[in-house]
């Protein structure tokens, strides 16, 4: 048999080396993201319904999406094929554009608040307040981490090879 005709499989279990490791580690690697994904899209939405964060209709996006987003990663941990990566990375685009609408919403709030309590208030100081104020201004970044952390588990994902 000739090198050329070797499956890319034996090829890669031939030349893995501790430096490059052979390409069943990449999936593994691969399903411990998408369990850590799992866990901290299942986490962040219980968070928030313990939280009530569901007076009004921004806060109800991330209660939607991050349900959503944990039943998409299931099911596409578990039929990995092009039609669910391509729902996948929609939804987890959904999910980092939503964390970064939420940061903007937080801080935006905090600046309203502390501006009405001291109008005077401006530079530093009043970015200052904000960041501390009683809406957790940086909290809706963990839900644009979890968006891009699903985002690189679909990074060349090999169902993009398939015919």
């Amino acid at each position: 048999m000739e090198a050329g005709d070797r499956s890319s499989s034996a090829r890669d279990r031939e030349t893995s080396t501790p430096e490059r490791p052979a390409r069943a580690s990449h999936g593994t690697l691969r399903a411990l993201l998408l369990a850590l994904l799992a866990v901290g899209l299942a986490g962040t939405g219980a968070e928030l319904l313990l939280l009530e964060h569901t007076e009004e209709f921004w806060q109800l996006v991330p209660v939607v999406l991050l349900p959503l987003g944990l039943v998409v990663t299931v099911v596409f941990g578990l039929l990995p094929r092009r039609a669910t990566l391509r729902v996948f990375q929609l939804v987890m685009t959904l999910v980092a554009v939503a964390g970064g609408l939420g940061l903007y919403q937080h801080y935006a709030g905090n600046v309203a608040f502390e501006l009405e309590m001291a109008p005077s208030l401006g530079g530093w100081e009043l970015f200052r307040m904000s960041m501390m104020g009683a809406t957790p201004a940086l909290a809706p970044g963990s839900m644009a981490q979890l968006g891009l952390l699903g985002l690189a588990c679909a990074f060349h994902h090999p169902v993009t090879r398939e015919r």
